[in-house]
């Protein structure tokens, strides 16, 4: 299992914002290329995201499911990127000070990706997931410092 931790300079409910959001996955998360459809109930359990991965013309269709949501401190995701598998992925957020931590734990659930030696596919998962959490931050906390500053509010 791969966990990443990351502080960010934003307020939990900012980065919630971000997830809430199924429109920017593709944003900040690290190999999804393109969306293709959002459920209207996005992020309610039971929803899902339908997205691609890969780069073009290698493009795999993956559907990402909610299986636990508690805004602005939890969320639960099962991506569905066959043939490669599926994957759990979960995000926890909690204050700090005036900003907040955000951890990613991501392991292989399903398929031929959970067939790969857990340590391997750890050093694979921690890069990428290094890289999602930079992503997040730049999001979260840009939507941040845009709402502070058109309120006249400090961050």
């Amino acid at each position: 299992m791969s966990v990443n931790v990351r502080e960010l300079a934003c307020s939990p409910e900012d980065v919630f914002a971000v997830l809430d959001d199924g429109w920017v996955f593709t944003t900040w998360v690290v190999g999804a290329s393109r969306m293709r459809d959002v459920d209207e109930n996005w992020p309610a359990v039971g929803s899902a995201l339908q997205h691609s991965f890969g780069v073009w013309p290698a493009l795999i269709n993956d559907e990402t499911t909610v299986l636990e949501y508690d805004s602005p401190r939890h969320l639960v995701m099962q991506p569905k990127g066959w043939p490669l598998g599926e994957a759990r992925v979960v995000i926890d957020v909690k204050p700090r000070g005036r900003g907040c931590v955000v951890r990613i734990e991501e392991y292989a659930v399903a398929g031929p990706a959970s067939w790969v030696p857990r340590p391997l596919l750890d050093v694979a998962l921690y890069r990428r997931n290094a890289e999602t959490l930079q992503r997040l931050a730049f999001i979260a906390e840009g939507r941040s410092d845009s709402r502070a500053s058109s309120t006249g509010e400090v961050g």
